[in-house]
């Protein structure tokens, strides 16, 4: 039997009004939930959307942050891990690495010999541009990746709505690079990777560390430096990401943010009680040297007591802190 285009026009008439119906009670619903007199959405207010900018350290890549970065995502917010130059997507492999030949991986040159703090703080500031567009910034560094904060806070301070060092560099006007704090005085106890450097940084122009060693002696020299507290499974993981090369320039470079710029921008400092690559000392002095700067606006400190440089293996408590940069 064959329907006319009248008999067409109904049905599909009835069925918006069934379906319109149907929305009726759902909306219906949600209010009485809510409760008299109030809307669904005054019941469930929404929340500031950031952007987080997470800028990983030396000789690692923006994956570093996935575990914090599930985290923030799934609490609603947008979240970019940066890779610096060479690093990540871009990582550079030496073949003499994949290969483990020492003597070759001690000459084999680098493409990141010439890279330093412009071209990390050029990187970021260009993400962090894009990303100001759709709203507040909350910028996050960690370990080296603190030289790229102060740096970029310094560039475009009226990008950001946060900044925030999850131990990490925080150079000042006396500790003026990352070479510098490290050679503080407060740094004395620090684990120091010289000893696992493979060929002559100076002629390499980058910092050469070969992580997959299988000495006993220099992994656990690698596990005390970067995460002592961590089960080995969870160790072998963290170096499995790591790069080869970091370049030594990015250590040289200044990276001292001024009152007026850098210093006008709230900033935290996640405060590692067990860190043996930038010890807590080292980080009590940059938090004092920077508070001293800047004496309306100084550091919100979080202190996680327990927690070794790559900090604490459940990210909820980290991730809880910088939820929390969003309001």
């Amino acid at each position: 039997m064959f329907m006319t285009d009248d008999t067409n026009e109904e049905r599909e008439g009835a069925t918006r009004r069934t379906a319109l119906r149907g929305l009726g009670l759902a909306v219906g619903g949600m209010a009485l939930a809510a409760g008299p007199g109030t809307s669904p959405a005054a019941a469930a207010p929404r929340r500031r959307l950031v952007t987080y900018v997470l800028v990983h350290g030396t000789h690692s890549a923006g994956a570093f942050w996935t575990p914090i970065a599930r985290e923030l995502g799934l609490r609603g917010h947008r979240v970019v891990m940066v890779d610096q130059p060479r690093h990540g997507a871009e990582a550079f492999v030496a073949e003499s690495y994949q290969r483990q030949d020492l003597a070759a991986m001690a000459v084999e040159p680098s493409p990141l010999k010439g890279l330093g703090l412009d071209d990390y703080e050029a990187r970021v500031t260009g993400i962090v541009r894009r990303a100001a567009r759709n709203g507040p910034v909350v910028l996050v560094g960690h370990s080296l990746g603190g030289v790229s904060v102060s740096r970029v806070g310094e560039a475009v301070p009226h990008l950001l709505h946060h900044i925030c060092y999850m131990a990490a560099f925080c150079p000042s006007r006396v500790l003026p690079t990352a070479d510098a704090c490290t050679a503080a005085p407060e740094n004395a106890n620090a684990v120091s990777p010289v000893e696992l450097t493979v060929g002559d940084p100076d002629r390499l122009g980058v910092l050469r560390l070969n992580f997959r060693t299988g000495v006993s002696g220099e992994l656990a020299l690698l596990k005390e430096m970067i995460c002592a507290d961590y089960p080995d499974a969870d160790f072998r993981r963290i170096l499995a990401g790591m790069q080869t090369d970091e370049p030594v320039a990015a250590y040289a470079g200044r990276a001292v943010g001024r009152a007026g710029r850098w210093g006008r921008v709230p900033r935290t400092y996640l405060r590692f009680g067990r860190d043996r690559t930038i010890a807590t000392a080292l980080q009590d002095r940059m938090i004092a040297e920077a508070d001293a700067a800047t004496p309306g606006n100084g550091f919100r400190v979080h202190d996680f007591p327990e927690a070794s440089h790559v900090g604490p293996l459940d990210p909820t408590p980290v991730a809880d802190v910088l939820d929390r940069l969003a309001g």
